[in-house]
């Protein structure tokens, strides 16, 4: 079985800023993110492999037998567009992004250029669903 790349780090969140986001817009926006995220999930950011900033954790195990962790909510200020890994099911995720404001949407992730561009109050919705959703889809194992 493959080993996942996109492990939790020690690595600093606020040095991987600092010194790969050039754009100060940007820049600004990915701390921006990390207060917003912080309140929604009730964690502090961590870095997960070298360029994803998540929040919490979740085990998954899926049916073929792949199995790992991964964030509950998180983004990466990339080059391009700061993206954005949050979880909800279709039919919430077409409605929230119908209010969302100016973004791209693929399966896994959303991408926006600026905090400006989007509603912050619905991204604080989307993250908050994220956590309850897949703490409920994968309930933390008790020791």
């Amino acid at each position: 079985m493959a080993k996942n790349k996109t492990t939790e780090t020690q690595s600093s969140v606020v040095d991987f800023i600092n010194t790969t986001v050039e754009d100060e817009i940007k820049r600004n926006d990915a701390f921006e993110l990390i207060k917003i995220m912080q309140k929604q999930t009730g964690f502090e950011a961590k870095m997960w492999g070298p360029s994803i900033i998540g929040f919490g954790s979740y085990h998954y195990k899926y049916e073929s037998g792949h199995e790992g962790d991964a964030p509950l909510a998180g983004f990466s200020p990339r080059k391009a567009a700061i993206s954005l890994y949050v979880y909800f099911d279709a039919e919430k995720r077409e409605e929230l992004l119908s209010k969302f404001g100016k973004h791209r949407a693929a399966k896994g992730c959303i991408y926006i250029k600026k905090l400006s561009d989007i509603d912050i109050e619905i991204l604080k919705i989307m993250i908050s669903t994220s956590v309850k959703e897949l703490q409920k889809l994968y309930p933390p194992i008790s020791n």
